[in-house]
């Protein structure tokens, strides 16, 4: 079963074989855990939203419908970040949580570089798009699909959020 794309996978689990999620979270935990960090960067809370993630790939499954299941499986991502600040915290929201990762990143400089320092100073909708296409390797088709936009939009925006992670690496830095 290892070499099934991820989306012969998905079809599989939402067919009812339960166990063939299993090879799916071994090849995207690292990657949804990653994004998640970036976005938020709670180690613990990034744990608990990447095993969340999982739960509901599973519980939704008879909505998955044959797409891109990488898409899919980062739009739920992107939805439970989201949701978890606006039941958890709802005076706050994902756009102000980028000065917790510069200080937890500033007091541990020997750990994190000057560009996650630069990320981090970006606004959340900005560093959302170059986590999941630089760090992330999604396409601009697919992260058209995550985020409910064009290719053409998407990729105009990552580029502009490149210029903005420049200037911030460059000048601020």
């Amino acid at each position: 079963m290892e070499e099934l794309t991820n989306e012969e996978l998905m079809t599989s689990v939402s067919n009812g074989q339960l166990d063939t999620l299993k090879i799916l979270f071994e090849r995207h935990h690292v990657h949804v855990f990653n994004f998640l960090y970036k976005m938020c960067g709670d180690r613990m809370l990034s744990e608990d939203l990447t095993q969340e993630v999982f739960y509901k790939i599973m519980k939704y499954r008879t909505s998955y419908h044959h797409g891109s299941f990488v898409s899919w499986m980062f739009t739920i991502a992107r939805n439970s970040l989201k949701t978890h600040f606006k039941r958890n915290r709802p005076h706050d929201d994902i756009e102000n949580v980028s000065f917790n990762l510069v200080a937890e990143n500033e007091s541990n400089s020997e750990e994190y570089s000057q560009l996650q320092l630069a990320l981090a100073k970006l606004n959340a909708s900005d560093r959302e798009l170059l986590v999941l296409n630089r760090f992330q390797e999604i396409k601009y088709k697919e992260l058209a699909e995550i985020t409910g936009s064009t290719p053409g939009a998407v990729k105009t925006k990552v580029s502009r959020a490149l210029k903005k992670l420049k200037t911030i690496y460059f000048k601020e830095l």
